[in-house]
């Protein structure tokens, strides 16, 4: 298994973003759509920056202190195993293919949806913790304690049943991907099965 003790806090740092771009984004509201990742911004626009930008960017303070509260809680843990500099490779990469595979996935059913959030690279981080910590107990709800691979197990099989009925306004697709590029970020690059790490 590859780890890493290099260890810098970039959790922190991709959480200062998130709260900063809110800030700006509530001063200067027209902002959020130069931010955010959509199918006619990226391929019509050729608004580039957007697959990186659209997770730093939420849709209101509860998007926002949801989001926090998941990464402050439980991506520290993933960053110190793996060392800062993948974790940021790992986060940064997982929510960039996200958000990409969600444009080209919208685009091909005819829609032009508008997406923010970090939760593609989250549900990342997510999967990493339930790998490096399967032990771990999650508090699923804020009330329910659930072991990481299970809380995960959750976690998407309610993302799959919503983004299948569909309506929701939120990202269910984007969270998928974040899970299956981790997922396939852990075999390729670190040359680890994570399902097997979870069974541990």
């Amino acid at each position: 298994m590859y780890t890493s003790n290099k260890h810098r806090n970039v959790t922190f740092i991709l959480a200062g973003i998130c709260i900063a771009v809110f800030f700006i984004t509530y001063l200067v509201p027209g902002i959020s759509r130069l931010l955010a990742i959509s199918p006619y911004g990226l391929l019509r626009l050729g608004m580039f920056w957007t697959p990186l930008t659209y997770m730093f960017v939420h849709g209101g303070i509860s998007h926002l202190l949801f989001n926090m509260v998941f990464l402050i809680f439980i991506a520290p843990s993933v960053e110190e195993r793996m060392g800062s500099r993948e974790f940021t490779v790992y986060y940064l990469l997982t929510g960039v293919l996200a958000g990409l595979f969600s444009v080209f996935a919208y685009m091909a059913s005819g829609a032009n949806t508008f997406i923010v959030g970090a939760s593609g690279a989250l549900y990342g981080v997510l999967l990493a913790f339930a790998a490096y910590f399967p032990q771990a107990r999650l508090m699923v709800f804020y009330v329910i304690p659930m072991r990481a691979p299970y809380a995960m197990a959750l976690f998407a099989g309610l993302d799959l049943f919503m983004q299948l009925r569909g309506g929701t306004g939120v990202a269910h697709l984007t969270h998928l991907s974040g899970l299956f590029f981790g997922y396939l970020y852990f075999l390729i690059r670190l040359r680890i099965d994570p399902v097997k790490e979870m069974r541990r």
